[in-house]
């Protein structure tokens, strides 16, 4: 029992994630969340790692300042509702977005595209990359 105090719970890691998941998403540094809740950049990184559990008055903190809502934090985090295969097929669909965004490239796609208004030029550029994407797996 005495082990599991030093594993992150991977609820708290899942929370972590989706705070640097947004924090990035908005161009944020960990320097800045941190000077806007008052606490140092160290502690930014505690939480994004899972290491500190982030308490409720202070993740009601974080979603205001990053803009979304407390849920955000949550959504496909583990839990005792998925049964064996699904939920893993479930997580490996969510790391796939974390992992894109948390990449450089898919972060300054993700940038440019939020900036197009158009609602047709968005679906013509999606249709474009899907295009590419058939062609590069055809190859």
């Amino acid at each position: 029992m005495i082990e599991n105090k030093k594993k992150p719970n991977p609820i708290d890691i899942h929370v972590g994630s989706r705070i640097r998941l947004r924090r990035t998403m908005l161009g944020m540094s960990q320097e800045k969340l941190g000077e806007a809740l008052g606490i140092t950049f160290q502690q930014i990184q505690k939480y994004e790692k899972g290491t500190n559990r982030v308490g409720a008055s202070r993740l009601q903190n974080i979603s205001s300042i990053l803009n979304v809502p407390v849920s955000f934090f949550f959504e496909d985090a583990p839990g005792d509702n998925t049964s064996g295969a699904s939920g893993m097929a479930e997580a490996s669909s969510s790391n796939y977005v974390v992992d894109f965004l948390s990449s450089s490239e898919g972060l300054q796609l993700n940038r440019a595209f939020v900036k197009i208004a158009d609602p047709k030029v968005r679906r013509k550029l999606v249709d474009l990359v899907k295009a590419l994407a058939a062609e590069a797996e055809a190859e």
